[in-house]
Formats: structure tokens, C-alpha cells, sequence
């Protein structure tokens, strides 16, 4: 049993994941630790504009990528295998394509940002910082499109160890500033959105300036943007992140100043903290995927898919388990409800983990995210009117209802389509 065991980690495909997961979780624990200080120096009402802010660039920063993650881990993985030589082409239209967009949109932003902080955000920051966060967006789209190269590539060391540097070199820029009373909520911006991306640029650029010189004089083509899956899974991840935010969207709206609302957002951070492991998997995964052509590459991959998924399922079971003191531990009592709903959500988020195979299968092997695009829109709308008739006379306890029919439903939905497009398949390459 051991020595099976030891032979399982021993996988390249293991050592992947567990390469990515420990990067992710370090990552994970350096943005706990930037709260953890900042919380110190900062006023409250200072650290809440940073907050508003940094969130502002970090959800826009991921709109932007418009979809382009799902093409480059559909298309790079086999365009390295069989060393075609359009990969540089492929790699410079996306980024140029990506780039493209995303300047437009950062200029509107730009132009009536200072104007929808006044009537909607409200944060009363100076413009320059509304500015620097607007800069900091299209940093933020680059770092997020060379880390999806990196991992379609299977270079998930070098991508988690240039992140990780530029994480620990922004916390060295920080206790730096600390002595020299340069900490505002504009200095910190600068360095986590823009100082904190150039670095990694300038890692990669040192370890992989023949492919970044190669990117840059490559040509464009417009065919290789492939709009239409593009756009799709674009239109679909955005569903499923609206979806993933409306439970405690309409917890604040129907439980307004009740602090169940505090108590339910805390549990849904300790969740994502487990979800990130799924994240590790499934970017290991996806190479894995779109090199798929045949039924018995589906089956095993399946198979081993299912294998690494029991982890973060193990984890969501452990959480269940956990003992209510542990989470007065780290939450004091003040926050005794969070336990009683991190269990509670950890079912429907079981659920949710084994969703992502036939996804997988959809997405990066027969390539049609049209079957994403239905499955996430069923789900945000039962997750949506699930919530609504809930939360009124089952406040907290209902929204996981709604998760765990939604996610069961998708489910379903993904299955059956990944069986129908299953079927088209080859036996085996003749």
C-alpha cells in the first residue's frame, strides 16, 4: 500500500499538482499576510478603499481575459507536442487581440471612473489612485495570459516560482516603505498591481527571452483567435461567476446590516480556500485534455482525473469533520455560526468538484463550450431564484440548497453531453 502510494506521487502528472498546489497555497498564504500587516498600518477606512479598489482591478483583470485561458490550454498543449510552427503566431494573436480589447475598455474606465466612484463605489479616493488602479488592469491581463502560457507548457514550477518571487519582492518593497511613512492606499496599488507584474515579467524575460523575442516579432492572425469558443467560454465563465457571488449578493440584500451576512461570507472564503486545490488540479489537468483523440485516452483520463479530485473532496469531508473549537480558534466565537454554514456548503461543493471533468472533456478535447455555456446558465439561474425564495424563510441555511441543486443539475447537463460527444469518437487513431 506504501509502495503504491510512493509510485503515485512519482507521476509526472503528481508531481504537477503538487507543485501548483503548494505554489497556489503559498500564494494564498502571502495575500493573508499582506492583509495581516496592512490591517496594522492602515486606518479601517483606508484599508477599505484598497480593498474596493485592488477588487476592482483583480475582477476586471479576469473579465479581461475574455476567454482566451480556455484557448490557450485547448490548442498550445498539442501545437508543442507536435512542434507546430504556428505556436508563436498563436501566442502573439492573443495577446494582441487580448491587449486590443482590454485597452478599450480600460480607457472607458479611465474616462468615468472618477464618475462612478462618486455615484456607486463612493470611496473617495483621489483620482490618481483611481488611475493607477485603471493602469494596473492591464498588468494584471498580461501576468494572468504569460501564466497560462507557462502552465499549457507544463512549466508549473518556473510560473509558481516567478510568481511567488515577485510576491516576495513586493513584501520586501513594503518594509522598505514602512520606515519611510510611504504606505497609502496609491503606493500600495503601485506595488501590488503594477511593480508586482513587472517583476515577473522581468523573471520570465530572463529565463525565456528567445520565446518573448520570438512572441513579439511573430505575425497576427486574425483565425487564430478562434472568436466564436473564445467568446462562448467567456459568456459562460462569466454566468458561473455571477452565479458563484448571487448567494451572499442576495443574503445582503434580503439580511442587510445582519451580521449572518458576515458570518456567511467568512465561510464562503474558507471554502474557496479549499477550491483552490481544485484550481491546482485542474490546471495540470487541462494540458492533459486537449491532447485527448480517442476513447480509451477519454477513459484514462477520467480515471486518473477522478483519483486526484478524491483530494480536494477529502478536504471538503475533513471540513465537515472539523471540530466547532477549531474554528473559534482561528474565527473566535464571535464567528461560531461560520462553522455551522462551512459545513453546511462543503456538500454542495463535493458536488461541485466532480463537475469539472466533464468540463474538462468538453471544453479542451471535442472543444464545445456551447454545453459549458447552457450548464453555467441553468446553474446561476437556480442558484439565483433557489436564493431568492430561500433566503426569506430559511436565511442562511438555504442558499447551500440552491448550490447543491444547481451544481447536481450541471452535473447531469455535463455528463449527458460529454457522453453524447464521448460517443463520436474513435476507438483508437487508425
Amino acid at each position: 500500500m506504501i509502495q503504491r502510494l510512493f509510485n503515485f506521487i512519482k507521476k509526472p502528472t503528481s508531481k504537477d499538482i503538487i507543485i501548483n498546489t503548494v505554489g497556489n497555497y503559498l500564494n494564498v498564504v502571502f495575500i493573508a499576510f499582506f492583509a495581516f500587516l496592512l490591517v496594522r498600518i492602515l486606518a479601517p477606512s483606508q484599508y477599505g478603499v484598497l480593498s474596493v479598489l485592488l477588487g476592482i482591478a483583480y475582477v476586471l483583470a479576469n473579465i479581461l481575459d475574455f476567454g482566451t485561458t480556455a484557448s490557450i490550454y485547448s490548442y498550445l498543449p498539442v501545437m508543442i507536442e507536435k512542434k507546430q510552427k504556428n505556436i508563436y503566431i498563436f501566442l502573439k494573436t492573443i495577446l494582441f487581440y487580448q491587449t486590443g480589447f482590454s485597452v478599450v475598455i480600460i480607457l472607458l474606465l479611465f474616462i468615468f471612473f472618477p464618475y462612478l466612484d462618486k455615484v456607486f463605489f463612493k470611496t473617495g479616493a483621489p483620482p490618481w489612485e483611481l488611475y493607477a488602479t485603471t493602469f494596473s488592469v492591464l498588468f494584471l491581463v498580461w501576468q494572468n495570459y504569460a501564466i497560462n502560457a507557462l502552465f499549457a507548457a507544463k512549466r508549473f514550477l518556473k510560473a509558481n516560482v516567478f510568481l511567488n518571487l515577485s510576491n516576495l519582492i513586493k513584501t520586501i518593497i513594503i518594509f522598505v516603505m514602512i520606515p519611510m511613512h510611504l504606505i497609502t492606499v496609491g503606493s500600495i496599488i503601485f506595488v501590488f498591481g503594477i511593480i508586482g507584474p513587472i517583476v515577473f515579467f522581468i523573471l520570465l524575460f530572463f529565463e525565456k527571452r528567445h520565446i518573448v523575442f520570438k512572441i513579439l516579432k511573430a505575425s497576427v492572425k486574425k483565425e487564430e483567435f478562434r472568436f466564436g469558443y473564445t467568446i462562448t467560454f467567456f459568456i459562460a465563465s462569466q454566468f458561473f461567476n455571477l452565479a458563484q457571488r448571487m448567494d451572499l449578493f442576495l443574503l445582503s440584500y434580503f439580511l442587510s446590516k445582519s451580521p449572518e451576512v458576515g458570518y456567511y461570507g467568512l465561510a464562503q472564503k474558507i471554502i474557496l480556500t479549499v477550491i483552490a486545490s481544485i484550481a491546482s488540479i485542474t490546471q495540470v489537468l487541462s494540458p492533459k485534455f486537449s491532447k485527448i483523440s480517442t476513447k480509451e485516452e477519454v477513459q484514462k483520463e477520467f480515471k486518473t482525473g477522478i483519483v486526484y479530485l478524491l483530494i480536494p473532496t477529502a478536504f471538503f469531508i475533513a471540513l465537515f469533520f472539523t471540530p466547532n473549537v477549531i474554528f473559534y480558534l482561528f474565527f473566535t466565537e464571535k464567528f461560531a455560526q461560520t462553522a455551522i454554514i462551512t459545513k453546511t456548503l462543503t456538500w454542495p461543493y463535493i458536488i461541485y468538484t466532480f463537475l469539472n471533468l466533464p468540463l474538462l472533456f468538453l471544453l479542451y478535447t471535442v472543444k464545445k463550450p456551447s454545453y459549458i455555456l447552457i450548464a453555467n446558465l441553468v446553474i446561476f439561474i437556480i442558484i439565483s431564484f433557489g436564493s431568492y425564495y430561500l433566503i426569506p424563510t430559511m436565511n442562511v441555511s438555504g442558499p447551500p440548497y440552491a448550490l447543491a441543486l444547481s451544481f447536481f443539475i450541471g452535473l447531469i447537463i455535463l455528463s449527458v453531453a460529454s457522453y453524447i460527444e464521448y460517443k463520436k469518437l474513435p476507438s483508437k487513431i487508425i
